[in-house]
């Protein structure tokens, strides 16, 4: 049986840094919000000038990627029917693990609101139901845990391919794991590129995270269905 895994990686989602957190501009939004910079997720639309002080400034602070790009893989019937396994490593070194048949806010503030409330109690549960769980882990912790048969990246900087031969590709193996990256730009940091056994460009334009999430697990979904008809 194929389980394949799909993955956020670097994922421009975290609360406010220490660095920035007495920043006027993180200070007053704060104030207007009632909570704590903890409590509070960095955004580029409020935080900009803020987010200018920050190492990797241009990766950061972009729940919104996150927000698409799980409507995406959480859309679907291959997560429908617990056929694919779906995780968020923050680029700050955060895991999400999103439970089965989780179905996510479609309104962007209320994302927000579900994901403030993870950073302040870890999970979210449903009765007796995991729904979403965060702890703290690296790439290569979560790669660890869930020991994959094979790690495919999708990167503009790799070997030039389509998202069916991607999906072809992966689909060889009995765990294989796909990794986007949940950022704007740039690509995938040198220690996670190590960790993938092979990065593939589908696109010379440099598309949406939630671009490729859509068509990659189309694919997957597609051929992985051809596989068991």
């Amino acid at each position: 049986m194929i389980n394949p895994i799909f993955i956020l990686a670097e994922t421009a989602l975290e609360t406010i840094p220490l660095e920035i957190r007495d920043d006027r501009i993180i200070i007053n939004y704060c104030k207007k919000r009632k909570k704590k910079p903890s409590e509070v997720l960095l955004d580029q639309s409020y935080h900009h000038k803020a987010i200018l002080k920050l190492n990797d400034h241009e990766k950061r602070g972009r729940p919104d990627i996150a927000h698409f790009s799980l409507l995406e893989a959480t859309s679907i019937p291959l997560y429908f029917e617990n056929k694919i396994t779906v995780y968020v490593h923050t680029l700050d070194d955060k895991i999400i693990e999103i439970g089965r048949n989780v179905r996510l806010p479609r309104v962007y503030e209320r994302f927000v609101g579900l994901i403030e409330k993870l950073y302040s109690e870890n999970i979210i549960k449903n009765g007796e139901k995991v729904l979403l769980k965060l702890y703290k882990g690296t790439l290569k912790d979560l790669l660890s845990k869930i020991k994959p048969s094979t790690v495919i990246g999708l990167s503009r900087l790799g070997e030039k391919s389509n998202f069916k031969k991607v999906a072809l590709f992966g689909l060889k193996f009995e765990r294989p794991v796909f990794v986007v990256g949940g950022f704007a730009k740039g690509t995938f940091k040198d220690e996670h590129k190590l960790l993938m056994n092979h990065i593939f460009s589908i696109s010379n334009y440099s598309l949406d995270a939630h671009v490729v999430t859509a068509r990659l697990l189309y694919e997957v979904e597609k051929n992985l269905s051809n596989k068991y008809d």
